[in-house]
């Protein structure tokens, strides 16, 4: 590949990770139809790795690719054209948007997107991963490992969830107040999910997921802009915040893992876990409790230790029963056992693991079977917590985790 070409690649692969859902929200939102704008956007792309290497990057690369895309759905002569008349074609629909726009005119309008998304005609539990989809361009086997479900099947649903929203002509707009009800919660859930995706790669070294933590944390502040005194959106902003206070103290100088009990509190972000805690009380101050304020809560009552030096297991393992009652899931049902192990002890914890063990979708999923590891292994049961570290290493994907884990199994052959 020459200098043009790679020139050309890194210009296309920028403006994918910065406007890809802007991109698709403008198209789909005057399209009607999210498949037909994530198409004519591929098409653009496509058309920019063969022209940007003979023409130059052009100075505008988000302006060039919607003026592409647009002209995909509508010019019939386009479609026609095949060989050196298309990529003639496509040219001159470019340098025409060019003297027409710039990055700095196009909308964003990934909101609007988002609730057409979480409407009530879409299948509720295709709502929040359609959205990261569309929104963020995320595929739908990394969709699918988010929600612990096959990526065919999940490939399935997004399909027909794309064709609902043409067929039944969902509207693309910020609903009323009133309209509100369950489709923020999809709203909701899909931004958690973002902020997760990004959360997961702390080094920000892989393309598909860097600045997904702070795409997250924005669309959670321009949610709760526009429903200020909605509980669970300062929730999910605080319980974003939190998280995002402690980036810095993950790894040490040298890369590795650090976890959350041995993280310098030092490094700590004061101002963010100030204003996260700010949230919460505004929250609280509500009086209805829902999922984000209460992992919210439990992220503060980690990030106390920087001032009181120890964490209160107790507290957080109440608000986990709480998280059980309103929201049960794998994933809570983890970090109850996890909580209940250090409040209570390891056997407890263990036993409150082997009373989920039954459900399938724990098979694939990592914190399980670490979990799993060091509780058995605090137990003194070397062989059960060799076999369980080994299942957690081998779907670890981010290295410094799975090196800190083979640390951890090499610790009971010493042991």
């Amino acid at each position: 590949m020459d200098n043009r070409q790679e020139m050309a690649r890194a210009a296309a692969e920028a403006a994918a990770r910065q406007s890809y859902g802007k991109l698709v929200a403008y198209l789909a939102a005057r399209m009607r139809d999210v498949a037909g704008a994530e198409d004519a956007l591929a098409d653009a792309f496509a058309a920019a790795l063969e022209r940007w290497p003979k023409s130059g990057v052009p100075e505008k690369p988000e302006a060039w690719l919607l003026a592409v895309a647009r002209r995909r759905d509508v010019d019939a002569v386009r479609r026609r054209l095949t060989g050196e008349a298309a990529r003639d074609h496509l040219q001159l629909i470019a340098e025409e948007a060019e003297a027409r726009m710039t990055n700095e005119d196009l909308p964003d309008e990934r909101l609007r997107l988002m609730f057409a998304c979480a409407h009530p005609a879409i299948e509720p539990s295709v709502r929040a991963p359609l959205i990261l989809q569309t929104v963020l361009g995320f595929d739908a086997a990394t969709i699918a490992s988010a929600f612990l479900i096959s990526p065919a099947t999940m490939g399935q649903r997004l399909v027909r969830a794309k064709n609902r929203i043409r067929e039944a002509g969902i509207p693309f707009r910020v609903p009323e107040r009133a309209e509100l009800g369950e489709r923020l919660g999809a709203v909701l859930e899909a931004i958690y999910a973002t902020f997760a995706e990004g959360w997961s790669d702390p080094a920000g070294t892989e393309t598909r997921r860097r600045n997904l933590a702070s795409e997250g944390i924005w669309l959670g502040r321009l949610v709760a802009s526009l429903i200020p005194d909605e509980p669970e959106t300062l929730g999910l902003l605080a319980l974003m915040l939190f998280a995002e206070a402690r980036r810095a103290a993950r790894r040490n100088p040298e890369g590795d893992f650090v976890p959350l009990a041995e993280q310098d509190t030092a490094l700590w972000d004061d101002a963010l876990i100030d204003e996260a805690e700010a949230l919460l009380r505004h929250a609280a101050a509500r009086e209805i409790i829902g999922r984000y304020q209460l992992e919210a809560a439990v992220q503060s009552a980690h990030t106390a230790r920087r001032r009181s030096g120890s964490t209160d297991w107790a507290a957080i393992r109440q608000l986990y029963d709480a998280l059980m009652a309103i929201a049960g899931s794998p994933v809570v049902a983890i970090n109850r056992a996890v909580a209940i192990a250090e409040a209570e002890g390891a056997a407890e914890g263990l036993a409150a693991l082997d009373a989920i063990g039954d459900d399938k979708r724990l098979a694939e999923y990592q914190p399980y079977w670490a979990a799993r590891a060091e509780l058995s292994a605090r137990l003194g049961r070397t062989a059960e917590a060799a076999e369980a570290y080994d299942r957690a290493i081998g779907l670890e994907r981010d290295p410094a985790l799975r090196g800190f884990l083979q640390s951890e199994r090499a610790k009971l052959v010493r042991n």
